[in-house]
């Protein structure tokens, strides 16, 4: 039986880095709901303004469920799809209620940062591994979210 998998990778790089993405899918959920929730739910002044980013961001967001999700299929690996476990493994919580457009603004904005902080370590533990194909996804991750901080940074002023 050989040590590496289909695409190369040793069997337990890959099965690490599988159990990391699938703590990165439950976090990329979590955010995703709480991103759908703003959406829904946001009021005051910005209220067209917000409506719309936040459609543009969970748009986004699930695009990226999709593909970490298949990047541990590629792995050899099965991603997570019990919401139950997304609460146990994301970092990111719940956040009910909230309709505050700062508020929301704010709730973003530390769920792309706690993305960015996680994503680091992934990033990390790929590049220990030699795994290009997730190093690359998560570092493009990385890039465009840093980006989005310094402009919710920017609208809260």
């Amino acid at each position: 039986m050989s040590d590496t998998n289909a695409i190369g990778l040793h069997q337990g790089s890959a099965s690490d880095l599988a159990a990391k993405l699938n703590e990165l899918l439950a976090n990329y959920q979590i955010f995703y709901m709480n991103v759908r929730g703003y959406h829904w739910n946001v009021k005051g002044p910005n209220f067209f303004e917000l409506h719309e980013k936040f459609e543009e961001f969970y748009t986004d967001l699930l695009a990226k469920v999709d593909e970490v999700a298949e990047r541990i299929l590629t792995l050899g690996h099965k991603p997570v799809h019990a919401y139950s476990d997304y609460t146990t493994l994301s970092r990111i919580k719940e956040d009910k209620d909230v309709h505050d457009g700062e508020a929301c603004v704010r709730g973003v904005l530390s769920g792309f940062q706690t993305l960015i902080e996680f994503q680091r370590e992934i990033l990390s533990v790929a590049s220990d591994a030699d795994d290009e194909g997730t190093a690359s996804q998560i570092s493009d991750y990385i890039r465009e979210q840093e980006k989005t901080v310094w402009m919710l940074g920017a609208y809260l002023g």
